[in-house]
């Protein structure tokens, strides 16, 4: 078989011994998309203010602009897996490329809720496409256990630093432009990324048996996005509690749980189908596997605690030390830096440790970074303890993210390689969800109390001193149990992943073993 084209045909043979020899630059397109996907989870959250006040978006509606499209994204990812393996990985991100430009031209369009709200949704069905097509690419463009373990330092990088970029970018979008731009700006950077694609991307396809298990679509994907709607419903109604001054928990909404119990009863239905079915849409020997489930369990645990970092933190800096969009945005680049460093550090570790020490240790450093912020008060330097929590927290997740991307997928075989990425990809956007429903919930809780006592203690509720001491504490309360989330992360690795280096050359083979 020819060496200039290593990779499998559309028929799905199986590839050559020698590696792409474009394969660096391909990494460098999927990079720039794979980022924009990333960031696009944040980059509205600072311009949130100036959305909902120039098309008259409600409180109560304004989280639909974040949730509209997390909710197709994590609900349409395992399909967009399957469609990625079966209908041609390239061809699958070309279209998920074209389709979330689209989407986001149209939101920057937006005149009305209703139709930014369609939009985000859109975004978040196309970025399903694009998000499992660029990890399987991935998987099958490095065969060597040391290159791809430079190759997901790259992903991983991306993976942990792509929300501080995005808080960043839409502070100076929004304070310097228009927040239309938060949207406008992925359309160029999508056209790049396709015209560059075409020429240096190969195409891959799974070998073997390629029909869709519909079904099994139809079941996760309502069962996700069940489960998210409920999580989001409980975190909304915390808040609307805590405006109204009842001081109620948000696990009080019957409707929420509701919606959480029916999607946990469609997953389990799911469960049962894919290990029925003669081709199953999420074969159960990814998640069975000792490895790989805790990897996928401990990408659930940090996607939990990770949303407590940018989230509350953001909070922090804009409504208690009164930093500008842009300023805040900056403000949040220590994390971003600490993912950079170990990263990079990691992709030379990987292959000489084993992916095990660098997840729990990265698990431990992120959460005594969170720990460290849990101390922060209404006058606290930003270099005390804002900076160096932040870049605890970056340089754990780079530890963690590099060799979970690597564990996840390692030996899950040609046929299942968006399969496998689709189900790290879902994990840690259910995690988000859960996290923010737990930490908004545990926040918010946190706030109300501290204001009861404050005023019982004598003090003048109609301080803005008062009002803003107890929300520190309902940010640091969300920062301490983000911390155990990630702590917990971090026991889960240890326990489950047996992993050694040793296996690291021999799983890589497996994947391109056909």
């Amino acid at each position: 078989m020819s060496t200039t084209a290593p990779l499998p045909d559309p028929a799905g043979t199986s590839p050559a011994d020698e590696p792409y020899p474009k394969r660096w630059l391909a990494l460098a397109v999927i990079a720039v998309t794979v980022l924009m996907v990333i960031l696009d989870a944040t980059i509205v959250n600072i311009a949130l203010p100036a959305v909902s006040a120039d098309l008259d978006v409600t409180a109560a509606s304004q989280q639909w602009i974040v949730t509209a499209y997390t909710l197709t994204f994590g609900g349409f990812l395992l399909l967009g897996g399957r469609i990625a393996d079966f209908w041609g990985r390239k061809r699958t991100y070309l279209v998920g490329a074209v389709g979330f430009a689209i989407a986001s031209a149209l939101g920057g369009l937006a005149q009305n809720e209703e139709l930014l709200f369609a939009a985000r949704a859109l975004q978040g069905a196309f970025g399903a496409l694009l998000a499992p097509a660029s990890l399987a690419l991935l998987t099958v463009l490095f065969t060597d256990a040391k290159e791809r373990a430079k190759a997901f330092a790259v992903y991983g990088a991306i993976a942990g630093g792509g929300s501080a970029v995005g808080l960043l970018l839409g502070g100076v979008l929004t304070e310097y432009a228009d927040w239309r731009w938060c949207f406008w700006v992925n359309v160029p950077v999508a056209i790049i990324a396709v015209v560059a694609a075409i020429p240096v991307v190969p195409e891959s396809k799974a070998p073997g048996e390629t029909s869709y298990d519909i079904p099994g679509a139809v079941l996760i994907t309502l069962g996700l996005a069940s489960f998210v709607y409920g999580f989001t419903q409980v975190a909304e109604t915390a808040q609307a509690n805590a405006d109204a001054g009842n001081g109620e928990s948000g696990w009080t909404d019957a409707s929420a749980l509701t919606f959480i119990a029916v999607g946990v009863l469609l997953v389990a239905a799911f469960v049962v189908l894919e290990l029925k079915v003669r081709n199953p849409l999420l074969p159960m020997r990814l998640v069975l596997d000792r490895n790989r489930g805790g990897a996928y369990l401990t990408s659930t645990l940090v996607g939990a605690g990770l949303i407590g970092a940018f989230f509350f933190l953001s909070l922090y800096f804009q409504q208690v030390l009164g930093y500008t969009p842009v300023a805040a945005g900056f403000a949040s680049l220590p994390t971003t830096l600490g993912v950079l460093v170990s990263a990079g550090a990691a992709s030379g570790l990987v292959p000489r440790i084993g992916p095990k020490p660098l997840m729990v240790a990265g698990g431990l450093l992120a959460a005594a970074g969170l720990f460290l912020m849990s101390f922060l008060d209404v006058d606290s330097s930003f270099w005390s303890l804002a900076f160096p929590g932040q870049l605890l927290l970056g340089l754990g997740l780079g530890f963690t993210f590099v060799p979970l991307s690597n564990l996840a997928l390692i030996g899950a075989g040609e046929h299942d390689a968006g399969a496998a990425s689709a189900m790290l990809n879902a994990t840690q956007q259910v995690g988000a969800s859960i996290g923010t429903a737990l930490l908004a919930t545990l926040s918010v809780n946190a706030i109300t109390s501290a204001f009861a006592d404050s005023v019982a203690a004598g003090q003048d509720p109609a301080d803005p001193a008062v009002g803003l001491a107890a929300q520190v504490e309902g940010y640091t309360t969300a920062f301490t149990w983000a911390a155990v989330l990630l702590v917990v992360g971090a026991v889960v690795s240890a326990v489950l992943i047996k992993a050694t280096k040793e296996d690291l050359p021999a799983d890589g083979a497996v994947v391109h073993a056909g």
